[in-house]
């Protein structure tokens, strides 16, 4: 039987509020903690930056996992739209909250961080976006025209076939930048020449009926956020410089395995469709943050510039409060602040669609 066409998933539905509210915790997490990590190991009580290394190596998990659910949901077997329909229901979903977030962001550059205004400065935000966290964006949407091709491509991939993409995909884009960095050698790009997160889109609609014991997906996922924490500390320790976090990037081999698992040990919560769906505080906190994860991924790097400088009356960073305790403080207090604001912002209609 093909992968993608299981009983599975026809009985049960993918736990899509629980996976999107992971996975913008663990953005939140990595960018509450960015501006401790990028400073050199040495100028930090070293049990701090190792505690902060850990956060980053659980946080970076997050964006693999949207992918991933993404292509769960996009490249699902059921999926079939005329083009026309499908780029009309993308550019529902992020082209208005993009042109909404670009400007509000072009406005806090100019305003709030005192950014000149250039036509540079204005044609480098439209081509790369006016904030780093829109480099998400830009790769989705890729992964957007790219998604009417691979619909037609994945009902025909057997097992194997797709087991054999996945190989060629994870060698070109994690082993071989592996073995250059351990290696005095150059590889050729071209040969190994498949889009870094296509790996992880697929992946998503490959692993969504794939079932492993929860107790050995644990495991898993301890010993990739272990490599990778472990990896992070001694490449900063021994090699310094751009190459310090490689084993953080997204396409690492640890960050693979680390998400990966992660990923299949959050689908064990899958709830049969048949089964009344409870509603608990829980599950409507997490309902929340589920439909709130564009407008919070959009929307929280101005909330934690205010944290940072004190435009609530009191600053959190890393000079005022210890990270260990400072960083998940900073992702609770970003996550309610976020969410005070959007949720009543989005009851306006017109609001709700440019928010995201």
């Amino acid at each position: 039987m093909h992968p993608l066409q299981t009983q599975n998933q026809s009985t049960s539905a993918i736990p899509v509020d629980l996976i999107r509210t992971v996975a913008i915790l663990g953005v939140l997490l990595l960018h509450a903690a960015n501006d401790l990590t990028i400073q050199v190991i040495n100028d930090l009580e070293i049990w701090r930056w190792c505690i902060v290394d850990v956060y980053q190596s659980v946080g970076r998990m997050g964006v693999p996992l949207f992918v991933m659910l993404t292509g769960a949901l996009l490249l699902a077997p059921s999926k079939n739209e005329d083009l026309g329909v499908f780029f009309k229901k993308r550019f529902a979903r992020i082209g208005l909250p993009f042109i909404f977030w670009a400007v509000a962001y072009f406005l806090w550059d100019i305003y709030v961080e005192g950014q000149q205004v250039t036509q540079g400065f204005i044609v480098q935000g439209i081509l790369t976006g006016p904030y780093f966290q829109f480099w998400y964006l830009y790769m989705l949407m890729g992964l957007y025209l790219l998604t009417p091709l691979l619909r037609l491509m994945v009902p025909h991939m057997t097992d194997k076939l797709f087991k054999y993409f996945m190989v060629i995909w994870f060698v070109g884009v994690s082993l071989v930048p592996l073995l250059e960095l351990a290696t005095p050698y150059d590889f050729n790009p071209n040969l190994f020449a498949i889009p870094g997160y296509v790996g992880y889109f697929l992946l998503g609609a490959y692993l969504v009926n794939v079932r492993v014991k929860r107790s050995t997906l644990v495991a898993l996922l301890c010993v990739g956020i272990a490599l990778t924490a472990i990896g992070t500390f001694q490449m900063s320790r021994t090699v310094g410089g751009g190459t310090s976090f490689y084993f953080q990037e997204y396409l690492s081999p640890t960050m693979i395995l680390s998400s990966i698992s992660l990923f299949l040990l959050l689908n064990t919560f899958r709830t049969p469709c048949d089964q009344p769906v409870e509603q608990s505080w829980r599950k409507r906190i997490m309902r929340a943050i589920s439909e709130n994860t564009l407008g919070i991924y959009l929307f929280h790097m101005m909330v934690i510039y205010a944290f940072q400088n004190g435009f609530f009356g009191f600053s959190l960073n890393g000079n005022t409060v210890n990270s260990i305790v400072g960083v998940p403080l900073m992702v609770g207090l970003v996550l309610v602040v976020c969410l005070a604001v959007l949720v009543p912002l989005k009851r306006v209609p017109v609001l709700k669609r440019l928010i995201g």
